[in-house]
This record gives structure tokens, sequence and C-alpha cells, in this order.
């Protein structure tokens, strides 16, 4: 799957960067996990840091636009991001299960 980067935008106060993306694929639409992980290679990230929020794929077509929020780190992730998204995404998971315990 070749994931392009088609615009950036820095958010500073959020330690954050907002990525919008193209990827073109062979088979149906790739998972939100694999375009994370993707997408984490590409930009040399821990795929901790990448939250994908949006996948659209045009019927019949083998090229899906997307959105995400690339953090400075994990813990950024965690404390600005809704809980949901988290889930999504698979961050966190083992960690605030631990600390509601």
């Amino acid at each position: 799957m070749d994931v392009d980067i088609i615009s950036e935008e820095e958010n500073p106060m959020l330690h954050r960067t907002d990525i919008r993306f193209e990827t073109t694929h062979e088979e149906a639409t790739p998972s939100r996990l694999s375009v994370r992980d993707s997408l984490a290679a590409k930009l040399d990230k821990d795929s901790e840091e990448v939250v994908v929020h949006e996948l659209d794929t045009k019927f019949g077509m083998r090229k899906t636009i997307g959105y995400a929020k690339v953090y400075d780190s994990a813990a950024d992730a965690l404390e600005v991001e809704q809980d949901h998204m988290l889930e999504r995404n698979k961050i966190g998971g083992d960690e605030a299960d631990a600390e509601e315990a």
C-alpha cells in the first residue's frame, strides 16, 4: 500500500501535526490499523503516536483519502484524543485498563 502525504499542518498547542493523505491499494479498503502502521513507518514515528480519524474510499476506486493526527509522543495522544478514537486506533488500551484497576 502506497501512502502519499497531501498536506501537513503544524499544531504546536496540542503537540501534533494534522495530516491529509492518500493511499493507493489493490484490494478492498485497508483497515484503519494497517493505514496507521504504514503512515507511521513513512513518517518514522511510533504507531502509538498516529491517530487515523477518517478514511474515505469512493465506490469502485482503489484510492482512499484520509485524515490523521501525528503526535510528538504517545502520552500527548492519550492526553488530547477522545476515548473512542483511542479505542478505534488501539492506543493505550493496556495502560488505561491497568490504571482503572
